[in-house]
């Protein structure tokens, strides 16, 4: 089994996080300080979370996750995907897939698949073969 969490858009990896390398204390302490801030709420849209459970924070991470790959934040990719790993030891996979075509991303947490239990296939659109 697996210690590794991988980060895919769109079915393609773009992060592998090796839970087996130890987190240096600065960056547990950030962690924590990360857990401190959503104590206190945040806002989903135009929703506000005032005590948000373990899945809401997941889930509320996964998106900042998201955002900051899109923008290219490193530091804000690495905490977010540090604080996913560590603090969902369970977690094997994060997904972002643009499945209404509107730009709008559905956002997965996947607690019971590795990334590597799947087979990716994809077809070019005029024969429906698959391409390698």
């Amino acid at each position: 089994m697996s210690n590794i969490l991988t980060v895919m858009i769109e079915n393609q990896s773009v992060i592998e996080y090796d839970r087996d390398i130890p987190l240096p204390a600065r960056q547990q302490e950030y962690l924590d300080r990360m857990d401190a801030q959503m104590d206190g709420g945040f806002a989903v849209g135009e929703e506000w979370v005032a005590q948000p459970d373990p899945i809401q924070r997941a889930e509320f991470v996964s998106a900042t996750l998201f955002q900051a790959l899109k923008d290219n934040n490193e530091g804000l990719i690495s905490a977010s995907t540090a604080y996913l790993a560590n603090r969902f030891p369970e977690l094997k996979q994060v997904k972002s897939s643009d499945t209404g075509g509107d730009g709008e991303n559905n956002i997965r947490l996947v607690f019971d698949e590795e990334a590597g239990d799947q087979v990716a296939v994809s077809f070019d659109g005029e024969s429906g073969r698959s391409v390698h």
